[in-house]
């Protein structure tokens, strides 16, 4: 059996309305978000483009593990 590991994640979006698509403000929002969870990291990050009456409305997925390696904070590998 290979081995594995549980994956956390969460998906965060900017709000509704003008600059609801956004890019680097959602970027710079889930960067935020990523240094508040402490050492983790993060395995993928994936887009997602809604079409609203508003225009698009972008959102990203953010998988991510706790790190036993503090220095890993936020950091893929």
């Amino acid at each position: 059996m290979a081995n594995s590991w549980p994956v956390r994640h969460f998906s965060q979006s900017n709000p509704k309305g003008p600059g609801q698509g956004d890019v680097p403000a959602l970027l710079r929002r889930v960067a935020d978000s990523i240094q508040e969870l402490g050492p983790v990291v993060v395995q993928d990050l994936v887009m997602h483009e809604e079409i609203t009456e508003d225009g698009p409305w972008v959102s990203l997925t953010i998988y991510f593990h706790p790190s036993e390696d503090p220095s890993d904070r936020g950091a893929g590998s």
